[in-house]
């Protein structure tokens, strides 16, 4: 059970130009499988995110390939089967909404319920409404309602049929950050209540990695990466996937050198900058990437001691310090290597450092946290 989807989709700027041979503005190659959990779709703006779940949901119709949800076929080119949205047994929640101004939260949420008698739409509109937590609510209209309460509805609508699949495409992106944590929250009980797919698009990491049991990469029309999100976060497999995680600090054109055995870690070089790692089966002399996470960087204080053998300790001076609130980041050079990195560190650990623009200090990189790819 759970979804499986293999299909591509080619846009045009005009229908036209299919016919006349002109190259389309953008292809979307989507493969990916996930079972009854909470799938989050990850990338920036317009890598295909939004276009995969249209796909799924048959807004759009895919140029080739298999759709399947719960072993029911939504689409399939070969075989000519294109089901259309009423036949998909699928809720969807826009970002913007889409309730109707001119019925109240009860009508609203009963619209999608066809086929229903009125005793049955009464029973399953009081049941949404409690999943929910919107008892009370059921006669106001949407201008009455908050951003949260809306976003409540616009769910509780989607549910009411009771779908095999539930689709989320930035449901959050328009509420303050205390409702969206509410909400997540919120969407995880659901999913684990229901036993249903839910893909979940967003672009904000930490929405990303609170919220998934599986994450999906897209980058530039193709999916990057599928795993956890520990999988994903700290082992990316290219530097795109790097990237959009936040692994801020990535050196390419590495060369990898030989394994020491007693250790079990080998030695990646680019001129005279050399970091140990961990034995990842990587072939000597092989010409890789390397990132690593910015909390991941230890500030180390300038007068301690420094034991000749610890590895990936470097001195560094400070260029420049920003404040997140909650904690720093810190630029720094390494040593005489002229390399930027940046380091996040907790306010009550960078109180104790004393560190400002222009001061020098050691950084020590955790070999255990660094990403080969």
């Amino acid at each position: 059970m759970g979804i499986k989807v293999d299909f591509r989709k080619r846009h045009y700027m005009k229908k036209s130009d299919k016919k006349k041979g002109i190259d389309p503005v953008f292809m979307l190659d989507a493969k990916f499988e996930a079972g009854n959990e909470l799938v989050v779709l990850f990338g920036r703006s317009g890598s295909g995110k939004t276009t995969a779940l249209q796909c799924i949901s048959g807004l759009l119709e895919p140029n080739g390939g298999k759709i399947i949800v719960n072993d029911k076929v939504y689409f399939d080119c070969h075989k000519r089967i294109d089901l259309p949205v009423q036949q998909r047994s699928l809720g969807y929640v826009f970002q913007n909404y889409a309730l109707f101004p001119h019925m109240d939260v009860k009508k609203n949420i009963a619209y999608g319920l066809k086929g229903f008698s009125e005793e049955e739409k009464g029973r399953r509109v009081g049941e949404v409404l409690r999943l929910l937590h919107i008892e009370g609510l059921e006669d106001n209209y949407p201008s009455q309602l908050s951003g949260g309460q809306k976003q409540r509805v616009a769910l509780a609508r989607a549910l009411a049929p009771k779908p095999e699949i539930l689709l989320l495409d930035e449901p959050f992106s328009a509420l303050d950050a205390v409702v969206r944590m509410k909400l997540r929250e919120m969407i995880r009980r659901i999913q684990k209540e229901l036993g249903i797919p839910i893909l979940f698009i967003t672009h904000n990491p930490v929405e990303a990695f609170t919220m998934a049991d599986r994450m999906v990469i897209f980058h530039n029309g193709r999916v990057q990466q599928t795993g956890t999100p520990e999988e994903v976060f700290y082992h990316p497999q290219n530097s795109h996937v790097a990237e959009l995680v936040g692994m801020t600090n990535i050196f390419e054109d590495v060369i990898v050198g030989e394994e020491d055995t007693a250790t079990g870690t080998v030695l990646l070089r680019k001129d005279e900058l050399q970091v140990s790692v961990i034995q990842q089966k990587l072939r000597a002399g092989r010409n890789v990437s390397w990132g690593i996470r910015p909390e991941n960087i230890y500030i180390l204080s300038e007068e301690g001691e420094t034991d000749p053998q610890e590895e990936n300790v470097f001195s560094a001076s400070v260029k420049s310090i920003v404040n997140k609130g909650a904690s720093k980041l810190i630029y720094i050079d390494i040593g005489h290597h002229q390399n930027l990195l940046i380091a996040e560190t907790s306010n009550q650990t960078f109180e104790k450092l004393h560190l400002e623009a222009g001061d020098t200090c050691r950084v020590k990189l955790d070999k255990r946290k660094i990403a080969v790819f």
